[in-house]
């Protein structure tokens, strides 16, 4: 398990409170969180940090103060990216929910929505790329 401080986005600077924690083994996490049949935005989420991580980004969780949060801010050399993560969004309040944290960022730093959606799997809202999950795992 890994315990993971988080970014404010607003004023940039770290924050030690509200850690979340990954799993290196998603089968370990499923021992752990016993009670729920079906955690797939959740696991999925861990997927994300473990690969955001291979890839070489430092990850943080992003504090938009009390307005919200977004599931990660990726920090490499080039900059900074933000990603959202959810198994689905094709109801449109599910939609709404993943994109309002990004609307809440102001600077021009990538802004990534991760689903398993393969009908409507890509689209870009206004900047914010949507993405199927599986296809990114596999592109680098």
């Amino acid at each position: 398990m890994k315990q993971h401080a988080s970014y404010n986005i607003k004023g940039k600077q770290f924050l030690t409170t509200q850690s979340k924690y990954y799993a290196v083994d998603i089968g370990l996490r499923n021992i752990l969180v016993k009670g729920k049949e079906s955690d797939v935005g959740h696991i999925l989420e861990n997927i994300v940090y473990l690969e955001l991580r291979r890839r070489g980004y430092e990850v943080y969780v992003g504090e938009l103060d009390n307005d919200g949060e977004v599931d990660f801010v990726a920090i490499s050399p080039d900059g900074f990216a933000y990603y959202q993560v959810a198994a689905t969004t094709l109801e449109e309040e599910t939609l709404k929910r993943e994109l309002a944290p990004f609307k809440k960022i102001t600077d021009n730093y990538p802004k990534y929505l991760l689903t398993l959606d393969e009908a409507f799997g890509t689209a870009d809202y206004d900047g914010i790329q949507k993405r199927n999950v599986l296809d990114w795992l596999l592109q680098e």
